[in-house]
């Protein structure tokens, strides 16, 4: 199973990254949108795990956006802290969005989400 990781707090990404990679994943972590946008068209990834608030100026929209229509059949795992989706509204923005951790989402019940939602 191979997973993108995408997000602008590179170590809260290496924690995931390590962890998914030990229960025998490949994982890919990047910290922009032109970076996901690169691997996203040149890669073929099972699941995209994606902080909704990237640095920078860079749109985490536009990277599931992007995912969408490259790769219609990938779910998306978003991350956010702020309580503006917590009505649920980013199920409306992302349309290929399957579930919605924090960024204190312990290592161990990110893979569990990336193993039920990456089957499907």
């Amino acid at each position: 199973m191979h997973v993108l990781i995408v997000g602008s707090d590179a170590a809260l990404g290496g924690v995931w990254q390590r962890h998914l990679e030990r229960s025998g994943k490949t994982v890919t972590l990047v910290t922009s949108q032109d970076e996901a946008v690169s691997h996203l068209s040149d890669h073929s990834y099972s699941i995209l795990i994606l902080d909704m608030k990237l640095d920078g100026g860079d749109s985490a929209l536009a990277v599931a956006d992007y995912a969408g229509f490259r790769r219609p059949d990938m779910r998306v795992v978003c991350v956010t802290r702020d309580t503006f989706f917590s009505d649920g509204s980013l199920f409306q923005h992302v349309g290929n969005a399957c579930a919605m951790v924090r960024p204190d989402t312990p290592p161990d019940d990110v893979d569990a989400v990336v193993e039920h939602f990456a089957m499907r």
